[in-house]
């Protein structure tokens, strides 16, 4: 054989073993837990990506859902402290803090569990990665670590059937859930499902009660649903005020609670999220930035 025809062999051998490689997909990529205490689920390389610096903000500055928030900490407590807890929904009003809640909880207890070298893990999976959730609790069974795996702004749609692969990862199939992990989620709507979606299941099917139980089901797999409901005038002032205070913005209480409540009007709403953007523009326009807070 001729050199060269050696050459193009070899060349040839290149091309399909690049080609083979890309047809199999990335290279799983090995995950370092001890890099963060928060993570992303990247399913395409079976990675948890670590997430160094969380946008997050302290449990004490979420106001006017203590009761929930107490329920929250207490299952996640447990949990971190390898006792029995449950799923948890978190449902109901836009910008009333429940995913921010979610975050901070697992923020104050990793603080307070930081001498057990942060064995609670966060790891957050998007809406659109749910069918890969299976995939995600295989690679975290067994581990000393305990995850927490979040979803933020969970919901279904008329021809969505993912949420039968969340089903089935939620109750663990044969196995069970793993018991290091539990899973939080964030959901406007408390079936998960559109109204619609279940009234039309009503009218068109020869069993109506079947069908809409197969969906309604979905939401029994989680133990505790936590509601978040429209705050009133007075738990939103309270949140700008707890928000001024925490980051030393300079304004006398009259004329903050004007111009909270001004901006609330033009909104059309009142919520820790408007609260919190009316907090970032009295921030601009004093010249203060967030990371000058006052002790």
């Amino acid at each position: 054989m001729s050199k060269a025809t050696l050459q193009k062999l070899l060349e040839e051998i290149q091309r399909l073993t690049t080609a083979v490689e890309a047809l199999s997909g990335p290279h799983p990529v090995k995950t370092d837990l001890t890099a963060a205490d928060c993570f992303i689920w990247d399913p395409a390389t079976s990675h948890l990506q670590p997430v160094t610096s969380p946008n997050r903000i302290d449990i004490g500055l979420i106001r006017g859902v203590d009761r929930v928030r107490d329920i929250l900490h207490d299952n996640t407590q447990r949990f971190a402290e390898g006792l029995p807890a449950n799923n948890v929904l978190l449902w109901g009003a836009r910008g009333m803090g429940k995913s921010s809640l979610v975050k901070a909880t697992h923020a104050a207890i990793v603080a307070q569990t930081a001498n057990a070298s942060s064995a609670l893990k966060l790891v957050e999976i998007h809406r659109e990665d749910i069918d890969s959730l299976p995939q995600l609790m295989a690679l975290v069974r067994g581990l000393p670590e305990r995850f927490i795996l979040f979803c933020d702004d969970l919901s279904f749609d008329h021809d969505d059937t993912t949420y039968k692969s969340l089903k089935a990862a939620l109750e663990g199939g044969l196995e069970g859930r793993a018991e290091n992990v539990v899973f939080y989620a964030t959901s406007n709507r408390r079936h998960l499902m559109p109204r619609d979606m279940m009234e039309n299941e009503r009218s068109t099917a020869i069993n109506p009660s079947e069908a809409v139980e197969e969906k309604v089901s979905l939401s029994d797999r989680f133990g505790l649903w936590l509601g978040f409901h429209k705050c009133s005038q007075d738990e939103y002032l309270e949140m700008v005020d707890g928000y001024a205070k925490h980051y030393g913005l300079d304004v006398d209480d009259e004329t903050l609670r004007a111009e909270a409540l001004e901006w609330a009007t033009t909104r059309g709403a009142r919520s820790g999220r408007v609260a919190w953007q009316f907090t970032q523009d009295l921030a601009g326009r004093l010249g203060r930035r967030f990371d000058e807070i006052r002790d």
